[in-house]
């Protein structure tokens, strides 16, 4: 992203509603949410905040805020806010508010280290990859390769953000049942580094 020329940021507040006075409250604060399902329209908002903060870079040592509540979603998507979010100039810390399960849990653990915060009501969960397939023989083969894929995809973010070897990862994270944590164990296993109190 270096190259990319500064911009000035210009708004006509004549023109806005509250939810805009809003958003635009929470952009002067380099802050944005996720809530609700993980999918195209909720990354595609998360990528243009995060593209447009730094192509901004009149302020130098400014954080970016992602707030995170969400029950998980789309994997796939979920991959591409953690490129961007690995390629920000800035830090980009996340804040685990109310849920963080499945992709959502994935996408929290990478925010930069020593910048992760998890409020201390807050439920985690993680699993292992799963799709349904209803399909011909040689499309489910191709499509348990891609779910392969991905599941060692999710391994090699959670051995990078926590610091945990690809034993431990699979076995305390990724195991075959759904698994549940206390902000005090996502602090534990190094998905988190602080918890709010």
């Amino acid at each position: 992203m270096s190259g990319i020329k500064s911009m000035t940021r210009k708004f006509d507040e004549s023109v806005i509603d509250a939810e805009d006075i809003i958003n635009l409250g929470l952009l002067k604060e380099h802050t944005h949410m996720i809530t609700g399902d993980i999918n195209d329209e909720t990354v595609d908002k998360a990528i243009r905040w995060l593209l447009y903060e730094n192509m901004d870079t009149s302020n130098a040592d400014k954080m970016l805020t992602l707030y995170i509540n969400s029950t998980g979603g789309s994997l796939t998507d979920t991959f591409a806010l953690i490129d961007i979010i690995k390629s920000s100039n800035f830090v980009v810390r996340t804040i685990a508010i109310g849920n963080v399960m499945s992709s959502a849990f994935l996408l929290f653990s990478a925010g930069d280290k020593g910048h992760r915060y998890v409020s201390k009501n807050t439920s985690g969960m993680c699993h292992q990859f799963s799709d349904s397939m209803d399909s011909k023989y040689h499309d489910i083969k191709s499509a348990m390769k891609e779910s392969e894929s991905l599941n060692e995809r999710m391994i090699g973010v959670l051995v990078e953000t926590t610091g945990l070897p690809r034993a431990k990862v699979r076995t305390k994270l990724l195991g075959p049942s759904d698994i549940y944590l206390s902000a005090e164990e996502m602090v534990e296993f190094g998905v988190a580094d602080h918890i709010l109190e």
